[in-house]
């Protein structure tokens, strides 16, 4: 997913009370004009879509027109689901999602853990995924309790965080400079329609983090020693 698309065709303001023409900036228009030369941050398709999982999405664009440096808080459930990361594992985890898999969906940062943007439904069943495929740690996963792996004690799953439907995340402000320290894009919605993950797709990142994680314990392989002249490959690319 790009982070910066131009749009040239969403958020037609009108003439009601949030729009004050000539007072001060249109800050959609500023994100359109500034999207060649931007990263991370969201276009004006992008806010709209954030927008849209609000219940009054015109009201919320007009709050972030004023506001645009202001983190907001958005619901889950309706438009998209979050999954809540450790930061390290997150990062890993889209080592895999843009190297070997389909890509993410929006990824944003906050608070030393990362927001993964997810399809709805997800928050209720990846962490039942994760405990079917025994890499998860029961009943009380989703409410921070350490998942430990199968793979001999040495893979672990990472306290993961779903929200869904009643629950609610902070999201980044639409734009911010170098020196802003709080919650930040990595990964910003920049479309009407922007592709989510499922939990299956997920499930599959979180499990080849974990498999790649090294044991704590050495083990004894009955298998030849692999060849050292093998080939490596870069799989650090992103597309």
């Amino acid at each position: 997913m790009t982070a910066w698309l131009p749009d040239e065709t969403t958020l037609h303001h009108g003439d009601g009370p949030h729009h004050r023409a000539g007072h001060e900036a249109d800050i959609f228009s500023v994100l359109r004009e500034q999207a060649g030369n931007q990263t991370a941050q969201v276009t004006a398709a992008g806010a709209a879509w954030l927008a849209g999982a609000t219940a009054y999405p015109r009201s919320t664009l007009a709050q972030w027109e004023s506001h645009p440096t202001a983190p907001g808080v958005l619901p889950c459930g309706a438009a998209f689901d979050v999954v809540n990361v450790p930061t390290l594992f997150g990062r890993r985890m889209l080592e895999h999602l843009w190297a070997d898999g389909p890509g993410s969906g929006p990824v944003a940062t906050h608070r030393g853990r990362m927001l993964l943007f997810a399809s709805p439904g997800t928050a209720q069943r990846l962490p039942s995924l994760l405990d079917w495929e025994e890499w998860g740690g029961g009943p009380g996963a989703g409410s921070g309790r350490p998942a430990e792996g199968r793979e001999g004690g040495g893979a672990k799953v990472p306290p993961l965080l779903c929200h869904g439907t009643g629950d609610a995340v902070t999201v980044p402000p639409l734009t911010c400079d170098a020196s802003f320290s709080g919650p930040r894009w990595l990964v910003a919605p920049d479309t009407r329609s922007p592709w989510l993950p499922g939990p299956d797709v997920l499930l599959w990142a979180c499990v080849r983090v974990a498999r790649s994680a090294p044991a704590r314990t050495p083990r004894i392989s009955i298998f030849p020693p692999a060849d050292q002249g093998a080939k490596v490959y870069d799989v650090s690319r992103r597309r």
